[in-house]
Parts: structure tokens; sequence; C-alpha cells
């Protein structure tokens, strides 16, 4: 199956960018197309034969850092046969730039797809790589940034340690470095290595815009077990603590505060003596009354993961009959710390959450969740959705 070709064309928009090149469709994006839209819509009638071969490729052996190292060495050809877009594809995307902090340690093409999902030219990125991450896929990472003008590894990186500060402290590195840069991005998002977006660069500009100002992330009342990962001498701070995740949507002018403000740096210290402050930090940040994009401390303002646009995750211990009250239906991948990693089974709830990301996503555990996500992205990006429409051909 060859390469084909076709013109980007908006109908009737006038926001879409005039003279957009001609984009080439890379191979990868085109393979399982049947079979994929079989999985995504649930209509297997007529295409088994697609669907069963399809499922029978779930599970290959990831590309190595070598192949990274080794397609790099020429960054034109790179850029080309890998997929990353490389214009703007729309005046409100050129005109909305986003920042991103991905914090990674392992798995150097799951690296390379996610940041290739959510690459656009206007937007900036920040690579922090775990100190303990071997030196090839240190490498790895390096060569696959150096092809990337507006990509970069953060200027310190740290040693991170499960439920340390650490993890905070490697976004928040990601945060100067950000700020420092010539790009006036809008809003920042955070993501980690198994991570995978479910929505196009210009869905996330939409979902950016309607916040209007405001940030979007987990923040719920603590319970009683989870007080006890802070509870030591008291916080100083005059608002109460809240839980949450990891991960974020938030503005400019928040990240501004979070690394001006004294209060808050004060804050930072003695979330640095807890445990998992990564569970506690952010989420306490958005319901304090002077952070910018922050909500009331009030219980009617809290919000769930399932609420939050930042991550959608399947908890094995929710799951279950969504007749009988789950608020989802089982993995059909497997689950990781109770977290599930999404099978192709998974692809058709996915795509109708309103959330920017999904995790976790593995190809050794199922390639073809990530391969047909891909293709969706790529294609709907390009105001094209074959996929669902089955308006395609391999021949063009």
């Amino acid at each position: 199956m060859g390469m084909f070709l076709f013109f980007v064309f908006w109908e009737n928009d006038s926001n879409r960018l005039e003279s957009l090149p001609e984009i080439k469709i890379p191979q990868q994006y085109q393979v399982d197309l049947p079979g994929c839209s079989a999985i995504i819509t649930g209509d297997i009638q007529g295409k088994e034969g697609k669907f069963e071969a399809l499922l029978a490729s779930k599970k290959r052996q990831s590309l190595s850092e070598d192949f990274h190292l080794n397609v790099t060495k020429d960054c034109q050809a790179y850029i080309e046969k890998r997929g990353f877009i490389t214009v703007p594809l729309s005046k409100e995307e050129r005109d909305f730039p986003i920042a991103y902090s991905m914090v990674i340690h392992e798995k150097i093409e799951m690296f390379e797809r996610l940041l290739r999902a959510i690459y656009a030219p206007q937007n900036i990125y920040c690579v922090h790589m775990d100190q303990k991450s071997t030196k090839e896929f240190q490498k790895a990472v390096e060569a696959i940034v150096s092809c990337l003008p507006n990509v970069f590894v953060a200027s310190k990186l740290e040693r991170v340690v499960y439920a340390s500060w650490s993890r905070v402290q490697a976004d928040l590195n990601c945060m100067k470095d950000l700020l420092g840069s010539h790009i006036q991005w809008r809003y920042l998002l955070n993501t980690c290595g198994t991570d995978f977006p479910i929505k196009t660069n210009w869905e996330i500009v939409q979902t950016l815009k309607f916040l209007n100002g405001r940030n979007s992330l987990e923040s719920e009342v603590t319970n009683d077990y989870k007080k006890r990962r802070w509870q030591k001498s008291p916080p100083p701070i005059p608002s109460p603590m809240f839980s949450g995740n990891a991960y974020f949507v938030v503005t400019r002018a928040f990240v501004k505060h979070v690394m001006q403000n004294r209060e808050i740096q004060k804050f930072k210290e003695w979330e640095e003596d807890t445990y998992s402050p990564d569970e506690h930090f952010w989420a306490t940040l958005q319901r304090m009354p002077s952070v910018p994009g922050s909500t009331p401390a009030n219980d009617k303002y809290d919000m769930s993961d399932m609420r939050a646009l930042a991550r959608v995750v399947k908890w094995s211990y929710l799951a279950g009959d969504v007749n009988n009250g789950a608020p989802y239906y089982p993995c059909t991948g497997v689950y990781r710390r109770a977290i599930c990693v999404y099978g192709a089974g998974d692809l058709q709830w996915l795509l109708r959450q309103h959330h920017i990301f999904a995790n976790k996503f593995d190809p050794e555990v199922d390639d073809i969740a990530i391969r047909c996500l891909e293709s969706v992205l790529y294609l709907k990006a390009l105001g094209h959705e074959p996929l669902l429409t089955e308006q395609y051909s391999n021949d063009l």
C-alpha cells in the first residue's frame, strides 16, 4: 500500500488558512481502516475478515532507541516519513499556542507517538527525562527533539521517585523553562509517557477557549485516608487542602502565579515533605481564591477526574455494569495498579469522552488501540474522517 496525497479543503470556513500545502498522509495512518472503522463504530457487518485480521496483530515489539537514532539522522526525511504536521492548520490554532510539559522515563516509541499526535508548529513542548532513564533512551529523546525547533529538553532534570516531591518538581522545571520561551502560549497541559490524546489540536483549542481563563483539574474534598499523606504540621495557607492527581489544564497566569507568589513558595516548601504531593498540591492550588483560574473551596465546586478535562482513566474498582450505576464498563485491555491499559474495545467509549487525554496506553499490550486512535486524530485534523464515514480510497 503506497502513500496517498490529498489537499486539505475546508468548505465555507473562513477560519482555515487559505493556502495550505499538499499534505502527504504517511502509510501508518492508512493501514487497517476497515478494521478500525468496525472497532470504533461497532459496525462489524461486512468487515469480519478485516476486523479479525486487525485483532490478530494486537501485540508487537516496540521500536528501539537505535531505530530512532538512525531515522533522525536526516531530520527532514524523518519529519515527513513519521507524519509530523509542520504547518498550522487554521487561524484559530495558529493564534492559540499551547504549552506542554512531558514527563517521561522509558518506552521511546510511545514518547514519539505521543509527541507526534499532539505536535503543532505554533505550540511549544518541554520534555523532562528522568535522570534514572538509560543513556540510550536519553540519546534517542535528544535526537528526536533536535529535529523539531519548538521541542526542547528541560534545562534541569530530576531523579523522579514514586510518590515524592520530585514528580511535582519535574513539571515545575518545565514551567520555568516554558515561561522563558518567546512563544506566548495560553494554556499549559502536562503529560506522561503512557498518555495519548483523544482530541485533535483544533478540538483542544476549542476546549481551552471554552474554559475562558479557568483551569480544569481534579480537585475534591480529601477523605480521611488520604489526609494521612500530608498531616504533620498545619499547611502554611489559610485555605483547606484538597485531593486530585498529577495532571492539569492550567492558564499561563496560573503558572506565573505558582512560580512567583510568596505564599505558594512557602506552601511548596511544606509540600516537599509530604507523601505523594502530586495528588494534593495542584488540587489545593486550584481552590485557593488568589490563584488565577481557580474555583472556590465550597464543595459545590468539587471536580472529579471524570468531570475535569485533563485525563480520563478507567479504575478497576469503579468499572462495572453501567446499567447498575457504574461510571464505565470494565477495561478491554489489562489493569496495572488498578488503572486500565486500554484495549481496542475501549476506543468507542473513549472517543465519546470530553477529556483531552486518556491514560494508559502501551503498544506491547494493545497496539491496535493506539494505531486506530492515531489514524482517527490525524485524518480528522486534516478535515477527513474516513474511519467514521467510509469515504476513503487507497487508490487516490
